[in-house]
C-alpha cells in the first residue's frame, strides 16, 4: 500500500481540506523529517476539526501513520490546541499502538494554525521567506485530508463529503457532513435556518474567511458556514473598499507598531513590518532602506494586524493592495531569506483567541456546536470543476447521463497540477456548463 499512496490519494480527489485546496497527491509524493497534522483549528467558532480528532481518532492516527511511513519520517505529530480536552483523551487511548506518533499541546492563540508557526512551534524550525513547510524538513496536513486518505484506504471512498460547522445567528449550531455541492443555504437550513432576516454568510472562519452568497457551493475547500447580522463589524470589515483602507491609513496611522508586534511572520523573524508599509499610503514610501512595497509579499492576511489596531486599520488590506499592484506589474516575490532565529521574547507575541472573539463581538455566538448526523437527502447538487489549485477539473460525463455517488465525473487534465471530482450523490447530469457540473436525483 505504501507505494501506492500517491495514486490512492490522487484517485481519490483529495487536496487540502481547510485552506486553497493544494492536491495531496503531489504534497505527499515528497521526503520529510517529520509529518504535522495541522488540529489547531485557531479561526473562532470553528469546531469541525477537533471534533474529528475526538470520534475519529484511531483513524486519523492510521492515516498519519501511513504518511509517516511513505515519506520516510522520524515522526509524525498532531498538532492541538490543549483546550481541546476530548480529542487529547481519544488520541491518548490510541498513541500507544502507534510508537513514530505524538501529540503537541499548543497555547490558544490566533493563527496558530498558519502552518509555519504551527511548523515553529512544533519542531523550533523556521520556514524560509516566501518558502513552503517542506524547505525544513516538515510535511504539514489537515485533519480532513487525513480521514478522507483513510476512507480511501478502508473503503475505497473518494471524497464526495465534507464535515462542515453551521454555526452564528442560526437556530441550532452545529457540525455535520453533508454531500459536496449542496448551497450554503441549504446547510444553514440543517442548523434550523438563521435566526434574523438580514443576515450575511461567511464560509469559512471570521478571520480570513469570505462573505458568499446564498447559493454558493460546499466544496473541498469548505470549513463552515457563519452566518452574522448584515451590519456586523465583522461584516464591515470584510466589505470595507481598499480604497478606504489606504485612505485611512494615510489619515490615522501613527506609527505605533502594534500591528508589527503580533504580526505572525514578523514573530518568526521574517521582515515583514506593516507598520512601515502603511507609510507607503502617506507618504509613497516606506522611509526606510531595508523596506519596500515587495515586503508585502510576506504578509499571509490573516487579518491579526488590524484587530491590534487601536484605530481599527487594515495593514492587511494595505499590504493585499500592494501585492495585486506589483503582480499586475509582473513582479514577484523576492523574498526568501532564512531567519536564524524567531524575534526575542517570541512567545508574549501570540494574540489569545478569547482576546479575539470579544474584539470581533463574536462573543454571543462563541457556542458549542454538536456533531450531528442530519440523515437529509439532498435532490441536487453542484459540484464547481475549480475546488483546487490548478487547472479545472475536465468533464467525463455529459448531460443525461447516469452517474451513482462515488463515480468519477471530472478528471485532471493531461499534464496539469489538478484533482478528480467524483458524484456526491446518485443521479443524472443535468448541466456541464459554467466551470460546474450539476446532478439531480
Amino acid at each position: 500500500m505504501q507505494e501506492n499512496l500517491v495514486d490512492l490519494v490522487k484517485d481519490a480527489g483529495i487536496v487540502g481540506a481547510g485552506g486553497a485546496g493544494f492536491p495531496t497527491h503531489v504534497k505527499v509524493d515528497a521526503k520529510a523529517d517529520t509529518v504535522i497534522v495541522n488540529g489547531a483549528e485557531c479561526e473562532p467558532l470553528l469546531r469541525v476539526d477537533q471534533q474529528l480528532m475526538d470520534v475519529r481518532a484511531r483513524e486519523l492516527l492510521e492515516a498519519l501513520n501511513a504518511v509517516v511511513e511513505h515519506v520516510g519520517a522520524k515522526e509524525g505529530v498532531i498538532g492541538l490546541k490543549k483546550k481541546y480536552t476530548p480529542a487529547i483523551a481519544s488520541l491518548n487511548k490510541n498513541l500507544a499502538d502507534f510508537p513514530k506518533l505524538r501529540i503537541f499541546q499548543l497555547e490558544n492563540f490566533y493563527p496558530a494554525g498558519d502552518e509555519q508557526n504551527l511548523v515553529y512551534e512544533v519542531t523550533g524550525k523556521i520556514v524560509p521567506e516566501g518558502g513552503i513547510p517542506l524547505n525544513v524538513g516538515a510535511l504539514v496536513m489537515n485533519v480532513e485530508s487525513l480521514l478522507q486518505l483513510n476512507d480511501k484506504i478502508q473503503e475505497d471512498k473518494p471524497v464526495i463529503d465534507k464535515y462542515i460547522t453551521v454555526t452564528g445567528a442560526v437556530k441550532h449550531p452545529m457540525t455535520t457532513v453533508v454531500p459536496l455541492g449542496i448551497t450554503a443555504q441549504e446547510a444553514i437550513d440543517l442548523a434550523g435556518g438563521a435566526l434574523i432576516d438580514d443576515y450575511v454568510i461567511i464560509n469559512g472562519g471570521p478571520m480570513m474567511g469570505k462573505i458568499v452568497a446564498p447559493d454558493s457551493f460546499v466544496t473541498k475547500t469548505t470549513k463552515g458556514f457563519i452566518v452574522l447580522p448584515a451590519d456586523h463589524q465583522v461584516i464591515e470589515s470584510k466589505d470595507r473598499p481598499a480604497s478606504r483602507s489606504l485612505k485611512d491609513a494615510a489619515i490615522a496611522c501613527m506609527q505605533c507598531s502594534l500591528c508589527t508586534e503580533v504580526c505572525p511572520r514578523h514573530r518568526l523573524g521574517h521582515h515583514l513590518e506593516p507598520h512601515k508599509l502603511m507609510r507607503v499610503a502617506a507618504y509613497g514610501s516606506t522611509l526606510d532602506e531595508a523596506t519596500s512595497p515587495t515586503n508585502a509579499f510576506l504578509c499571509v492576511d490573516c487579518g491579526l494586524c488590524q484587530y491590534a489596531c487601536v484605530h481599527d486599520l487594515q495593514p492587511w488590506k494595505v499590504n493585499r493592495s500592494l501585492k495585486e499592484m506589483m503582480g499586475k506589474n509582473g513582479i514577484k516575490n523576492p523574498h526568501h531569506e532564512q531567519p536564524e532565529e524567531a524575534i526575542r521574547f517570541a512567545d508574549t507575541h501570540r494574540f489569545d483567541v478569547h482576546r479575539l472573539i470579544k474584539r470581533l463581538g463574536l462573543e454571543p455566538y462563541d457556542v458549542e456546536a454538536p456533531l450531528q448526523d442530519t440523515q437529509v437527502v439532498f435532490k441536487e447538487v453542484t459540484l464547481p470543476l475549480s475546488q483546487h489549485i490548478g487547472a479545472p477539473s475536465k468533464p467525463v460525463v455529459a448531460v443525461g447521463d447516469k452517474v451513482n455517488r462515488g463515480d468519477l465525473i471530472a478528471d485532471i487534465p493531461e499534464g496539469s497540477l489538478g484533482a478528480k471530482i467524483f458524484a456526491s450523490i446518485d443521479g443524472t447530469v443535468s448541466s456541464v456548463d459554467g466551470g460546474q457540473i450539476t446532478i439531480q436525483a
